[in-house]
């Protein structure tokens, strides 16, 4: 499609985003990257953007010296944790935003391209035998069948502050490869690992992440109407797996922490006598 290799924008762990055309990037996977898992994230992003999501519109495939790219249009403006960061957005506001973001996501009606958790979770163990013991995984997926429901709605699937862009238009999310349908609850489990687990490994202030959880667990609750205790047991209830689809999502890493937070999600599936 038209449109040239202009200025590296941003650069990230698996694509960096290029100026393509006016009004347009591309995000140019890493070579070597799964053309599969670039056309499922076109895919979904076009899917969600179309069913009104604060997403970005997707305006073509492109494949660039054996590097696979997505053509989206533009998002100026820094993301809510470089804002959160500089001090421009408090904790508490930060919170806020991604509440109120994810809240939009989950009141919208899933688009049909988007795959049931149930399905995604088997594939994957199916895919991947050698990253979660068969305990573990027969274990996640009878959680599955005991908590999903087939009303389930559209979650993001990898909400941090990283993925929110502060555009002059208001706060928009990327990365949606791994939006799912399943439960609000699921979402919530995604954004405890990040922010109460994840980001306390790489944060210069470990506090940032905590407070900006918080915020956002205390004002969904007031935007939803449901209490902030029954939102938490919610989360905590679907967080084995979370856990466990995270660990695909990454390939199964092996620090400490990871270990740790595996140990949990084991001790939680186990049958109960």
């Amino acid at each position: 499609m038209r449109g040239s290799l202009g200025e590296m924008i941003n650069q990230g762990g698996t694509a960096d985003i290029h100026a393509w055309a006016p009004g347009q990037v591309v995000k140019l996977f890493k070579e070597g990257f799964s053309p599969q898992l670039v056309r499922q994230e076109a895919r979904i992003t076009r899917a969600v953007f179309a069913a009104g999501a604060p997403a970005p519109e997707v305006f073509g495939e492109v494949t660039l010296d054996g590097r696979f790219g997505i053509v989206l249009g533009r998002l100026d403006g820094p993301t809510l944790l470089q804002v959160t960061r500089s001090g421009a957005v408090t904790f508490a506001g930060a919170g806020a935003i991604i509440a109120s973001l994810v809240l939009s996501v989950h009141r919208m009606s899933p688009p049909p391209d988007v795959l049931y958790l149930r399905p995604w979770m088997e594939s994957a163990f199916r895919l991947t035998s050698d990253i979660v013991p068969k305990h573990i995984a027969s274990g996640t997926l009878a959680l599955v069948d005991r908590l999903q429901h087939p009303e389930d709605g559209l979650c993001h699937g990898d909400i941090h502050p990283q993925n929110v862009i502060m555009t002059s238009d208001g706060p928009r999310l990327i990365d949606w490869t791994f939006s799912i349908r399943a439960p609000a609850a699921f979402d919530h489990g995604h954004f405890h690992i990040n922010l109460t687990e994840l980001a306390l490994d790489v944060a210069d202030n470990p506090q940032r992440p905590l407070a900006v959880h918080a915020a956002a667990q205390s004002e969904y609750a007031r935007l939803s109407g449901v209490p902030e205790a029954a939102v938490k047991q919610a989360m905590e209830t679907w967080l084995p797996i979370a856990i466990v689809r995270y660990f695909l999502l990454m390939g199964g890493p092996t620090s400490e922490r990871w270990r740790r937070m595996m140990q949990s999600a084991e001790a939680a599936l186990r049958p109960q006598d």
